[in-house]
């Protein structure tokens, strides 16, 4: 108790002594209360929270104050009126002063979200004036109420509000649900944090609780959660389901189209991203634009997307517990015929090519088949299910405690998760060849208070992944599936009294001259396994120190960061025993195999060694900050910031590789911000890279925006009831861009020489003592003239806030790029060059509109709910691109959208073998009468590479939104999630699905639908049928090219919070129990594979997963 009282004593000491520190100089008359706020919060730095009720009927204020301390300020502006203050961090919270009840009860309890407990929540008697408190640095609170009738109201900046009633009840404990839809949140921008209604540049934020998703992967969960990110997601195989994201499409036609990730400021990669816990996250921000990119130079060209990790706060130790356990099965699987179609089907295919051909599958092997004959003599194999389980279980651990005193804070967690395959496990053998991946992260953040001006942070963090799973990936064992014959022989023959002394698995095949000519799938999946590790290690110091003593509103800060990564692997595998059937006994239904590569096949494991990777990194950055208010109204902020980052590669393949990578940059950044009106910024980025010369090896960026908050006009006062803010903004911007060609070019200025090349090696001597020696070959030729692809940014956007409870963001981006990289495509081959010349010759633009709208609302009964959707559309397309000259205009890729695909128009497949001849000749190779018709654009009389026509939309997505609502009534919350996306051409592979080409299968759609003799259907899914790939039938065109439009049902959570009173008897402050899946429903006109997938449905499929969730708070 001792120590509480003197932890109290040294808290208010420490507010005091801050709130005694700032001076203010006001000069007001007949001002409002709202004005008078607005302009202490510009001097002090300081933000109000109150709601709009508690404003109605006060008096206008008179005050006339220089150099005041802020309390001094605050009695002085509140002299009179029926408020008073109370100041928690850096918030005023203003509650209507306290009236003396006649009869009262005490009302007490705590107030948390789903992080922690929450201090500064207010809690005031609705409708009653002046009853009211606020919780503690513990999230705790009491208050005597007047009226066993009264229904107390729960508020605080960022959340949504809550009314309970107190009938009956003597403890009420809120959680509270984070809003999305306040202006005055603070969003973390480049270097820094900024008022949302401060801000210039396009900043989205993600609320890190919708990132929590039923995922060990967290890039899964941002398609169609923020305006601006294009996101979709093509694998669902442990460990390779990363999603693909941009910010705002793609406008380059470079290697590099990905955003900069930035974890506590340091790069990352894709995968780091994706083992980061939603739990461990305290803000997640995407900037989209050149104001609010700048200050990141070259490496944020493609926008940033920058999340921090929580830090702890002063009070007790407050501990979480995240438990849950998943089932995941496949979303959709392709179906394939049966063996007897594909047999009926494959005899088809041979003679209707060839009427005198020799068919594969006689009438009595069908037949048999077809009465369930013996298994072994007539197999009818469904690979995949012999090869995969319809679900798997996989589970997820999270723990951190957070807490700390007045000189030290502390957030600790670690996490498990493990990810399941859906592939089925051999118990003859004593290995595990299923998908098993465990993901495991630890991370420390402490602050500590070296001074009262003096932070340190200290952030000690990694992740480390053990997989194991079948040599050849997931994916690959889906596709050997469908490139695996279901009737020639089982997976495997059962033991018999001829082989009762084996030691190994009989797996079937067929002989192909001497070997095993075909795949066996089962026993390529089950064959070994492919072990690796890869593992994260961060270390970070970072200083920040209040430079007030020289001057106000200075600070200085300083970052270090060193990270290593390493990734190794292992196969062990054996060489299978193939068998195939050598007599059989039809009388006796007895049989006999033999062995087809016993002098190969090991009954031991193997050993083979993959790439290893080893790579550090040292970064640092050092900040200048200074932020001052002069005269009441003018509000001024610079900032220097200098970084410099070293990469180093182990096991490089060349010199040039070998060294370390090397990028220094100076940027800065200036606002103004007059009367909390008017405001301007203007930032730069100086970089320099090592990829070129010395005369153009420095970039100078700059940018600048302006915005224009009318709704703090005088004018506007009448208006802000309905509208709450109203706000226009506007930037425009140079950001450069060093990641050309490719990693591999790192010095353009230098020529990449090989000398010793023993493709051009020579043999010296008289024909009796010989010396063989390298020759030299040229690979890259010097460039002095290349230099940075550069990119204009514009962007406009409007704020409208409605009735203090809907938030619509809408923006109009364009983006023009100069000088990408690009190989010249017009210089002769009789000037004998030996290696391609690249030049800075392409330029490309990109536009597009981004919008979100949110809504948020608290019922008087205890309901509550919000609501947010958002759209992104965003094209980039080519203007400059090197290419031949054409006769034919719509040849030329310049107007075309970057990922724009060129193929043939398909009219129909021919009806038969006259009409093939008189048409356009099709210079593809042998069709006829079934096969595809492609259209003569040209008219020149035959089908060539010049009718090749921009077909379909381009296959990265123009369009992605997301919508979705959450709601709450007392204990129990539900949300719901959809996301789409739209404008995306894919192409179903020809190639890969041809029928009976090296023993593909046949899909069911291809069974129901394509064109034969019996049956010409000249618009049927799939052409004449042929054992081999028709060629003609395999170009590129309309005739496979498929929507891939979708709308899914994302995400469905339903939870419960048990009353305090149930969760204190398990000794826990909070227990909430949820149930929650994602990919449940699906809407497409695409129905042979998750069009999600795209072009990659004979993949690992994407998964739908049920999941069971306790979340605990001790």
């Amino acid at each position: 108790m001792k120590l509480t009282v003197l932890f109290l004593i040294i808290t208010c000491l420490q507010v005091s002594a801050t709130v005694n520190a700032q001076k203010i100089t006001l000069s007001e008359k007949n001002s409002s209360l709202k004005k008078v706020f607005n302009k202490i919060e510009t001097q002090s730095g300081y933000y109000f929270w109150y709601e709009n009720e508690m404003l109605i009927g006060t008096s206008p204020v008179d005050i006339n104050l220089k150099n005041a301390t802020l309390k001094e300020t605050l009695e002085a502006t509140l002299k009179g009126q029926n408020l008073t203050f109370s100041i928690v961090d850096k918030t005023i919270v203003l509650e209507r002063k306290k009236v003396l009840a006649a009869v009262s009860r005490e009302i007490k309890g705590t107030v948390s979200d789903t992080t922690g407990y929450l201090p500064g929540v207010s809690v005031v008697v609705k409708g009653k004036p002046g009853i009211g408190t606020t919780t503690d640095v513990n999230g705790q609170y009491i208050l005597d109420v007047p009226d066993e009738e009264d229904v107390l109201v729960f508020s605080r900046v960022g959340f949504i509000s809550q009314e309970v009633s107190v009938k009956g009840k003597s403890t009420i404990n809120v959680t509270l649900k984070a809003s999305d839809n306040i202006l005055d949140d603070v969003v973390v921008v480049a270097f820094g944090t900024q008022k949302r209604t401060d801000m210039i540049g396009s900043v989205t934020s993600i609320t890190p609780s919708d990132l929590k998703v039923p995922s060990s992967n967290l890039t899964t969960a941002l398609a169609g959660r923020a305006a601006g990110v294009i996101a979709y997601q093509r694998s669902g195989e442990p460990g390779a389901d990363n999603a693909d994201f941009f910010v705002r499409g793609v406008t380059t036609f470079g290697y590099k189209t990905t955003p900069l990730i930035l974890i506590d400021g340091v790069e990352l990669s894709t995968t780091d991203l994706a083992r980061l816990q939603p739990d461990d996250i305290a803000s997640f921000s995407i900037m989209k634009d050149a104001t609010s990119t700048a200050l990141y130079g070259a490496r944020g060209a493609n926008g940033v997307i920058l999340v921090t990790t929580k830090q702890g706060a002063v009070g007790r130790a407050s501990l979480s517990l995240r438990l849950e356990n998943s089932i995941s099965a496949p979303t959709q699987n392709i179906e394939l015929a049966d063996p007897i179609t594909y047999m009926k089907m494959a005899n088809e295919s041979i003679l209707t090519r060839d009427p005198l051909g020799q068919t594969l599958y006689s009438d009595d092997k069908i037949e048999n088949t077809v009465n369930g004959a013996n298994p072994y003599i007539y197999p009818a194999n469904d690979w995949r299910e012999i090869m995969f389980k319809d679900y798997t279980n996989n589970q997820r651990v999270n723990l951190n405690v957070s807490g700390g005193g007045g000189v030290a804070r502390y957030f600790v967690s670690g996490s498990f998760n493990r990810d399941n395959g859906i592939m089925k496990v051999d118990r003859r053998n004593n290995f595990n060849n299923n998908i098993d991946l465990k993901s495991y992260s630890l991370r420390s953040n402490i602050t500590i208070d070296l001074t009262k001006t003096t932070e340190m942070l200290v952030r000690l963090s990694g992740t480390f992944d053990d997989y194991v799973g079948p040599i050849d990936g997931g994916a690959d064992m889906y596709r050997k599936v469908m490139r695996s014959n279901p009737v020639l022989f089982p997976a495997y023959y059962p033991m018999d009294d001829d082989h009762q002394y084996v030691k190994h698995i009989m797996f079937g095949n067929f002989r192909k001259g001497d070997v095993a000519g075909y795949i066996n799938p089962y026993a390529d999946m089950t064959k070994g396994y492919k072990d690796y590790q890869r593992s994260l290690m961060l270390a970070q110091l970072e200083l920040k120190q209040d430079l007030k003593a020289f001057t106000e509103g200075l600070s200085f800060r300083v970052m270090m960061n060193t990270n290593r990564s390493s990734y190794f692997g292992i196969s062990r595998f054996y060489n299978p025993f193939f068998y195939e059937l050598s007599a059989y006994d039809r009388i006796a239904d007895q049989y006999s195999i033999k062995p087809i590569n016993e002098n190969t096949a090991t009954e031991y494991l193997g050993y083979r060694e993959d790439n290893r990777d080893i790579s550090s990194v040292f970064y640092m950055e050092s900040m200048l900050n200074y932020n001052r208010t002069f005269g009441n109204k003018h509000n001024l902020s610079g900032l220097l910031v200098y970084i410099m980052r070293s990469n180093s590669n182990a096991n490089a393949a060349d010199l040039q590789l070998s060294l370390p990578f090397r990028n220094l940059g100076l940027s800065g950044r200036t606002t103004y911000a007059y009367d909390n009106r008017y405001f301007a910024e203007f930032n730069f980025g100086y970089n320099g890279s090592e990829r070129f010369h010395e005369s153009k090896r420095f970039g100078f960026f700059p940018s600048f925006g302006v915005a224009w908050s009318v709704s703090n006009e005088k004018f506007f006062e009448p208006l802000k009831n309905t509208f709450t803010n109203l706000r226009l903004r506007a930037t425009y911007g140079l950001i450069g861009n060093d990641a050309i060609g490719s990693p591999q070019d790192r010095f353009f200025y230098l020529s990449n020489v090989n000398m010793n090349n023993e493709d051009r090696a020579a043999i010296f001597g008289n024909g009796v003592t010989n010396h063989r020696l390298p020759g030299v070959s040229l690979s890259r030729y010097a460039n002095s003239d290349i230099t940075w692809e550069t990119a204009a940014k514009r962007n406009i956007a409007l704020e409208l806030g409605l009735f203090n409870k809907v938030n619509i963001i809408a923006e109009y981006f364009e983006e023009y790029r100069k000088n990408i990289l690009m190989t010249r495509a017009s210089i002769p081959t009789t000037m004998g060059f030996a290696a391609p010349i690249m030049a800075n010759v392409g330029e490309a633009s990109g536009r597009g509109v981004d919008a979100s709208v949110d809504y948020s609302h608290s019922f008087a009964n205890g309901l509550w709910l919000s609501a947010r959707g958002n759209f992104t559309y965003a094209t980039g397309r080519y203007e400059v691109y090197e290419e031949p000259q054409y006769l034919e205009s719509y040849r030329y890729r310049a107007g075309q959208q970057i990922s724009q695909q060129y193929g043939y128009i398909a009219e129909r497949l021919f009806t038969d073998d006259a009409e093939a001849e008189n048409s356009p000749k099709q210079n593809f190779g042998e069709y006829g009468g079934g096969d595809i018709k492609y259209l003569d654009v040209n008219n020149d009389g035959q089908i060539t590479s010049a009718d090749m026509v921009p077909i379909g939309n381009p296959t990265t997505p123009q369009i992605v939104y997301g919508f979705g609502f959450s709601a709450g009534f007392k204990g129990f919350d539900a949300s719901a999630f959809f996301q789409g996306l739209a404008n995306e051409s894919f192409w179903i592979d020809a190639a890969a699905t041809s029928p009976f080409n090296n023993e593909t299968q046949v899909m069911k759609a291809y069974a129901d639908s394509y064109w034969s003799e019996d049956k010409r259907d000249i618009y049927a899914l799939w052409p004449r049928l042929s054992p081999n790939i028709n060629n003609n039938n395999n170009q590129r065109s309309t005739w496979f090219m498929r929507d891939g439009s979708f709308l899914r049902l994302k995400q469905v959570e339903v939870g419960y919070t048990l009353p305090e009173k149930w969760s204190t008897r398990l000794y826990m402050s909070n227990l909430r129990i949820y149930v929650n899946g994602t990919n449940l429903l699906n809407l497409s006109s695409f129905d042979l594979w998750d069009p999600e997938m795209g072009g990659n449905g004979l993949g690992y499929p994407l998964q739908r997963v049920f999941n069971f969730g306790l979340n605990m708070k001790f």
